[in-house]
């Protein structure tokens, strides 16, 4: 009996966890076999892949899987890149050093359609943003971001999102770096930068790896700043898989192909994840 008691108490809470994510990814599936349109909920015909095969050869499919990936490579590089620097310049002492690191990781906590509309108006507005006022400062023809690079414009707004999320994490693995070895190192006739690739980066390996893999998680998903800013355009420009997956589901009501999509994202989100956590297993050992 003392040893049930534990497993009679987890009970609830782990069926519980076992119905929020298994009922779905059933239903998933399901509609993923059959015809499903909004426009004629009463039709269910089975049609085995046909699904999936409409999803795959879809025009906007390849070129929404090659955005996600331009993305997710290139929004988590600068902000590993960046991140690293931005850590090691706030980690020395300096008036307000304490004031800096919260404003630094300040723009974390703005909310995703916030942090897309405030780029869409504020800074990339051909007419009135802040990047036009210094195009006309120096006497250049503003860029209409939207237009020109919509998915450029989109990791911009990305990655200034989740940079202070990964200086926040790599300021907190430095604190824990040992000073006395620096300073050892220092007195060995280390410069910076031998100081730097053979004792600081090797410090945060660990920690690169968990903000890639939380990253990585995230970004595959990024919706509101495509659905706020671009729409998925001009044409297909900035199209990634969760908004074409969207637009089958919501505006051309086909539920039954937006759940292929959905599960060939899914395969595709848990075949990163596996490689990630080899990577973050062999940091930890």
């Amino acid at each position: 009996m003392t040893r049930l008691m534990p497993r009679v108490l987890l009970a609830p809470a782990v069926v519980s966890l076992f119905l929020w994510m298994i009922v779905p990814l059933a239903m998933t599936i399901y509609f993923s076999l059959i015809r499903y349109n909004l426009m004629e909920p009463g039709a269910h015909v089975y049609t085995a892949l046909a699904n999936y095969r409409y999803f795959i050869t879809d025009p906007d499919f390849w070129p929404s899987v090659a955005h996600t990936l331009q993305l997710l490579g290139t929004v988590i590089a600068v902000t590993v890149v960046l991140g690293v620097g931005l850590a090691l310049l706030v980690n020395e002492p300096f008036p307000g050093q304490g004031l800096v690191r919260v404003l630094l990781i300040s723009p974390f906590f703005v909310m995703p359609t916030v942090n897309a509309l405030l780029w869409k108006n504020m800074m990339m507005n051909p007419i009135y943003g802040v990047l036009a006022d210094v195009w006309h400062y120096f006497g250049a023809t503003p860029i209409d971001w939207m237009a020109d690079f919509p998915l450029v414009s989109i990791i911009i707004m990305l990655s200034w999102q989740w940079l202070p999320f990964a200086c926040l994490i790599f300021i907190t693995s430095l604190q824990s770096l040992d000073r006395e070895q620096m300073e050892a190192a220092r007195m060995d006739g280390a410069n910076a930068l031998h100081q730097f690739w053979y004792l600081t980066l090797p410090h945060l390996a660990r920690s690169i790896a968990v903000v890639v893999m939380i990253e990585m998680i995230f970004l595959m998903s990024v919706f509101a700043e495509i659905f706020t800013t671009t729409s998925g355009g001009p044409g297909n420009e900035s199209t990634n898989l969760a908004f074409l997956i969207f637009k089958q589901a919501l505006m051309n009501f086909d539920v039954g192909v937006a759940s292929a999509g959905a599960l060939f994202a899914v395969v595709l989100a848990n075949i990163a994840a596996v490689f990630l956590l080899r990577m973050v297993g062999k940091n930890l050992d």
